[in-house]
């Protein structure tokens, strides 16, 4: 990476900071990403279920919901449009005793709020024939919910970026950030230790599991403004090959507080995947416990047909960067242009966790928006 000027330099390579550029140079801004791994996509987008959410869990109104609904109907729309793999499956939310079937109409009733198309809500019979592995009282039916191929939607936004004349400017760490009159002075380290520096009008913080620290380099009080990211570790079993389950749709229990609940994902292969559990976490990790099997097995036994532990292997670990810690309750996208608090031309993006890869496109716009002034 060499020292020079640009108008927008974006921190974080994500699906986020890659669609923010693509919006960006879109729109003629000359844009840099600056991405501390060896390849784009490394983090939070490359360890997640790959779900396209239709938006039922957000309180209406929020930022999640609102772009949510946004980012799904353009996702679709781009996958269709450039042939990436994706699958519209339909999901199933059940609700495996009585007691859960008034939380799963509430659920019905926020979803259709929030613009989740297509919602029925089923009887347990019905839910057992669309999918007769499922043990049920009642179902939820979302059938604009989905998979896709994350790194291949990345690297769409990537080519688009670069097609607008956008670089990526892989291995290099941001270390500081001065702010003055007309812009940012931003520090990176390269790949070979060197430091460079270079000039912008807009920095677009969108670096994840790091945005509490970039933001706190930039001269943000993440303390005072409740931006101190709390991560959270979720682990995923896949099913061994021969288990005689199979399913054509996701399947997901009633949502707890810190996430979803341990729920039945597919890839693109048709593969079957459970996860994410939910663990607070001090540091970065992405070991599997296998010891975590039964535990996994017993989760997903509620409300599908029982599942030998011994046929679960571990398969990946991916971290949400939370900005609710343990017990508290939601917390909306912090998507915010700093000129109240000093810092004119700053874009904050942080606690973009799910459903943030739904919702890229969306938020990509509304960074450039943000940015239309400078």
């Amino acid at each position: 990476m060499t020292g020079g000027d640009v108008e927008v330099a974006i921190v974080g390579a994500g699906i986020v900071g890659l669609a923010a550029a693509a919006a960006l140079a879109r729109r003629g801004r000359s844009v840099v990403v600056l991405e501390r791994r060896e390849a784009i996509a490394r983090e939070t987008t490359s360890r997640s279920s790959e779900v396209v959410h239709a938006g039922l869990y957000y309180p209406p109104g929020s930022l999640k919901a609102t772009l949510c609904r946004l980012g799904r109907e353009a996702l679709y729309a781009r996958c269709e449009r450039l042939r990436l793999p994706h699958r519209r499956l339909g999901k199933l939310v059940v609700a495996t005793r009585q007691e859960e079937v008034s939380p799963l109409e509430a659920l019905a009733r926020r979803g259709a709020e929030n613009g989740a198309p297509g919602l029925a809500l089923v009887s347990g019979r019905e839910a057992a024939r669309i999918e007769p592995a499922v043990r049920a009282v009642a179902a939820l039916i979302s059938p604009a919910t989905g998979i896709v191929d994350a790194h291949a939607l990345a690297t769409s936004y990537l080519a688009e970026a670069e097609a607008h004349g956008a670089v990526l400017a892989l291995r290099t760490e941001v270390v500081g950030i001065d702010a003055g009159k007309g812009g940012f002075r931003v520090e990176v380290t390269g790949a070979e230790g060197a430091r460079t520096t270079l000039s912008c009008v807009g920095l677009v913080n969108a670096a994840g599991l790091a945005a509490d620290r970039v933001a706190a380099i930039a001269g943000v009080d993440v303390d005072a403004r409740g931006l101190r990211l709390h991560p959270c570790k979720g682990d995923y079993f896949s099913l061994a090959p021969g288990a005689a389950l199979r399913l054509s749709h996701l399947v997901y229990p009633i949502p707890e507080r810190a996430g979803l609940g341990i729920h039945a994902t597919l890839d693109l292969a048709g593969r079957i995947r459970f996860g994410p559990d939910a663990e607070y976490v001090s540091s970065l990790r992405y070991d599997v416990d296998a010891t975590k099997a039964e535990a996994f097995a017993d989760a997903v036994g509620r409300y599908l047909a029982p599942i030998d532990a011994r046929r679960l292997v571990p398969d990946t670990a991916g971290i949400r960067p939370k900005l609710a810690g343990p017990g508290e309750d939601f917390r909306d996208f912090v998507i915010r242009e700093e000129s109240e608090d000093g810092l004119p031309g700053l874009v904050n993006l942080v606690g973009i966790e799910s459903p943030g890869l739904t919702a890229a496109h969306a938020i990509g716009e509304r960074v450039a928006d943000l940015l239309s002034a400078l």
